[in-house]
């Protein structure tokens, strides 16, 4: 594990080929196969090979503006199903079938096209066919997401609404629920990797938590605290990783007795600067608990603050995202890379979270004054390590959230020389050179205003 004598450093192994000719948005690694699908503003999704880092196929002819996301259905076998939301305000459906073997091969160089493995070509030959297009939202879409289980479709849009579909049949989906208590722009939905829990960013510098009761979707939790628009959100693996060693044996058993009884936690960026850690109290342990959200009526979820992550970026933060390994990266408008590790915190260190009962934003509803990929001009306001309501002294049984401290780790800047960055993504090495365990590694996926995708290392 490494130490802070020891930090990794991040180091570009390729870029993808060729690149897009417009900006491109979001890259989204398949949840199975070897693939990334990237989506651009030339109105395609373009497939490339994570063996061998080249251009396979390209999805285009079924919008028409700017594709902005898209999404990897998982659980499938023998075939492949990808979901692309368009400023045009429609949701597509594409399906392909997959060859019989996909597998890592030694690794290709980039320009030569005609020696990759015939699986790959076979792959490259069959064709996207667009499956079904699902119309509702009023203005452009910005993102879509699957459940864990592959049955719901989430879909996010500039209309302030957030709508679920449920696939009914083949190339059927039926309107479930539409959400629409958000103020402002909603910029990214992601779905709880255990529960049908759905989490949702928005331009009103919230993030609400929306769950089925009964028969009926309704928002179950709104975590307040950002002073500016909330760009993306991202939920932890269901096993916490923390690395280094606990100095106090029994402090770190009830963290992760604790963290486990939780469940996963849930990043938030924003233009704002900061990175946000959320977590769930246990539900027999609310009542105990002195810590609480803003919540929305009779809202079921109590989620808190539980850290923030040391203030890296300069400008607006787009993109984060959580490993596999616990390690959580980050990009945005200053086109630097950051990569951060929760680690065991030393006796002798100063607690750096308190518990807080977190308040509505200073600013008010929707109004964000930073800038994104799409909107409006930069902020010049500092960001604070203060959070926006009245300090209180830690709760019993709260002494574990003092166990840990966030770090960083390895950062990298000008990724992307002059242009920004608009998402960041991790996914498994599957070249050759990653390692003698297929998948252990895992790789850094950027994709920025450049029409470039870049993969990086992390070396340790």
């Amino acid at each position: 594990m490494p130490s802070p004598s020891s930090s990794p450093k991040i180091s570009l192994l390729s870029t993808l080929s060729p690149p897009s000719s417009s900006r491109a948005w979001l890259t989204a690694p398949h949840p199975a196969l070897p693939l990334l699908a990237t989506c651009s503003s030339d109105k395609s999704v373009r497939i490339y090979s994570l063996t061998s880092f080249t251009l396979l196929s390209s999805i285009t002819g079924g919008h028409k503006r700017s594709i902005r996301t898209c999404a990897w259905k998982p659980n499938l076998k023998g075939e492949s199903v990808l979901a692309t939301g368009s400023f045009d305000a429609s949701v597509g459906i594409w399906r392909k079938y997959d060859t019989d073997d996909l597998n890592p091969k030694p690794v290709i160089t980039p320009v030569d096209f005609d020696a990759r493995d015939e699986n790959i070509d076979e792959y490259e030959d069959e064709e996207w066919r667009f499956a079904i297009v699902l119309d509702g939202h009023e203005s452009e879409v910005k993102s879509v997401a699957w459940s864990a289980g592959g049955n719901l479709l989430a879909t996010c849009s500039r209309d302030k609404s957030v709508w679920i579909w449920e696939e009914v049949g083949e190339d059927d989906y039926e309107t479930i629920a539409v959400l629409q208590e958000h103020e402002g722009d909603v910029k990214c939905v992601a779905w709880h990797p255990e529960e049908e829990l759905l989490a949702s960013a928005s331009y009103d510098d919230d993030v609400r938590l929306w769950r089925e009761d009964v028969d009926d979707w309704g928002c179950v939790g709104v975590l307040r605290g950002h002073k500016s628009t909330v760009w993306s959100v991202s939920w932890e693996e269901v096993t916490p990783k923390v690395y280094g060693e606990a100095e106090g044996k029994e402090d770190g058993e009830n963290w992760m007795k604790r963290r486990e009884a939780s469940g996963p936690r849930l990043l938030s960026c924003s233009d704002d600067m900061s990175i946000r850690v959320w977590r769930r109290n246990p539900k027999e342990q609310v009542q105990q608990s002195r810590l609480s959200i803003i919540r929305n009526g009779s809202s079921e979820e109590d989620w808190v603050e539980e850290a923030r992550l040391p203030v890296a970026h300069s400008r607006p933060i787009y993109s984060v995202a959580w490993s596999k390994t616990g390690r959580v990266v980050s990009t945005g408008g200053d086109g630097a890379i950051v990569v951060y590790e929760e680690r065991w915190r030393q006796a002798s260190a100063e607690p750096t979270s308190k518990s807080v009962v977190a308040q509505p934003n200073e600013n008010g509803k929707g109004e964000s004054s930073g800038s994104g990929p799409m909107d409006g001009v930069g902020t010049d306001e500092e960001p604070t390590q203060e959070l926006g309501g009245q300090e209180e002294k830690p709760a019993e049984g709260e002494r574990y959230q003092q166990a840990t401290e966030w770090l960083v780790v390895a950062q990298f800047e000008g990724a992307h020389d002059v242009f920004e960055i608009n998402h960041v993504a991790w996914a498994p090495r599957r070249d050759k050179g990653g390692g003698s365990a297929a998948g252990q590694e895992e790789l850094i996926i950027t994709t920025g205003d450049d029409g470039v995708v870049k993969v990086w290392t992390l070396d340790v």
